[in-house]
């Protein structure tokens, strides 16, 4: 089901849709080589093979950790006797020195297009040497209904996919499919395949049950899950009794997501919890909420439990402060909102050779000069001069301390503004 041209590419429409950067590449015939970062059985090597197909140029696949400098050397002979080859290198972070270097000057020449694939941030785990010879593009987990797609083009497909067999699956069972694999079409067709291959033909049919389903993706559904929606009804229950500070129903919540084997979902949506609805009011249970996920992630279930409910009780029964997340948020809006305005003067990156002067504008007063180590300068734009984001709460010893220092700074800032204009005055 490998898609042959960027059409047939299911998600990632935020780079392969028409009018896209990976599509005028493609239409303009100007590759550049490329890293393509995110999880798993997302596309990265679709959008690999679709752009070979799109061009006509010859597509090789090769692994950084597990093929030799041998291996690359027959792909550069190859580009040299018979032109250009797009080459996917999976696990492009483990790429060693020595394939590096054999690879830079290849690169370099437009010889081969080096199409990196990673589940790994490019940003903190690949060669400088190596990004800076490649566009980097971010893919994301698809949609429920990107998947759905895919799901039923496979079973209409008799030539790669599965249309030669007779199978009959409801949307319901379709839908739980979507959902359940948290954007990963590569373990929803897994599990369509296995459970298709498994399932004993009645009546020269394939009937293929939400137990089959469950069996072949090792995760049960939701009890009156049709459409899906309860799969998301009770992830939105467990943050909102936790919001709401009922530790019991919080556990019970767990409970069902725990049950269903949804590991994911519950550490996705528990670091969520802790930073937008804890937050500031308790700093130390936000990074204790991720220590567990992490714990959680490598003991997996069923032990991946124990931490799960520590981080939930104290969750529940934390002071609760949503300052943090309103505060962006109203940052963003003023943006959107077209105030962004221009960076002030003396905060411009000036490219002074000066030690405290290195990289700041005429005028700008160093911080740490002061006894205090403050001193009251403008750091917003003009346009938003005066713009209080940032709304303190007073629901825990840690946001009221934050929120003090927060008032003093801001009355003081205020206060030395207006001290320095009536001086120049």
């Amino acid at each position: 089901m490998r898609p042959q041209k960027l059409s047939e590419i299911v998600g990632q429409q935020h780079l392969v849709a028409p009018g896209k950067i990976i599509a005028r590449m493609v239409a303009a015939r100007q590759l550049s080589s490329m890293i393509l970062y995110g999880p798993p059985g997302i596309g990265k090597t679709s959008i690999a093979s679709a752009i070979a197909g799109s061009t006509k140029y010859a597509f090789r696949t090769l692994n950084a950790a597990t093929n030799t400098k041998k291996d690359l050397q027959a792909v550069a002979e190859e580009a040299r006797m018979s032109g250009t080859v797009i080459l996917l290198l999976d696990e492009i972070h483990r790429l060693d020195k020595t394939k590096q270097d054999f690879l830079l000057p290849l690169l370099e020449s437009g010889r081969i297009i080096l199409i990196g694939a990673t589940t790994e941030n490019p940003y903190m785990t690949i060669n400088p040497a190596i990004r800076s010879r490649t566009q980097i593009f971010e893919v994301f987990p698809l949609k429920p209904v990107e998947i759905k797609t895919a799901l039923k083009r496979s079973l209409a497909d008799t030539e790669n996919g599965l249309g030669n067999l007779p199978i009959e699956i409801s949307e319901e069972t379709l839908d739980f499919l979507s959902q359940r694999t948290n954007g990963d079409l590569r373990a929803a067709l897994n599990g369509l395949e296995l459970a298709a291959n498994s399932t004993p033909r009645v009546d020269d049919k394939i009937q293929l049950t939400l137990q089959d389903i469950e069996d072949s993706i090792q995760k049960k559904s939701f009890s009156h899950d049709k459409n899906g929606d309860a799969h998301y009804d009770v992830i939105s229950a467990f943050q909102k009794s936790i919001r709401g500070s009922d530790t019991d129903a919080a556990l019970h919540y767990l409970a069902e997501l725990i049950v269903a084997g949804d590991l994911p979902s519950i550490m996705r949506r528990l670091m969520v919890i802790a930073y937008e609805d804890i937050g500031l009011a308790n700093p130390a249970a936000a990074a204790r909420t991720v220590s567990a996920c992490q714990a959680a992630e490598r003991l997996g279930l069923p032990e991946a439990r124990i931490p799960l409910a520590n981080a939930v009780i104290e969750l529940c029964l934390s002071p609760k402060s949503d300052s943090a997340i309103s505060a962006v948020d109203a940052a963003i809006q003023a943006i959107n909102n077209g105030k962004a305005g221009r960076v002030p003067a003396h905060l411009q990156d000036a490219h002074y050779a000066g030690a405290k002067e290195l990289h700041h504008g005429d005028n700008y007063q160093f911080p740490h000069d002061a006894q205090n180590d403050w001193l009251p300068q403008q750091y917003l734009p003009d346009i938003v001069a005066n713009a209080q984001y940032y709304q303190p709460k007073q629901n825990g010893k840690f946001e009221t301390a934050f929120s003090e220092q927060y008032r003093k700074l801001r009355q003081a800032q205020q206060n030395g503004l207006k001290s320095s204009k009536s001086n120049r005055k």
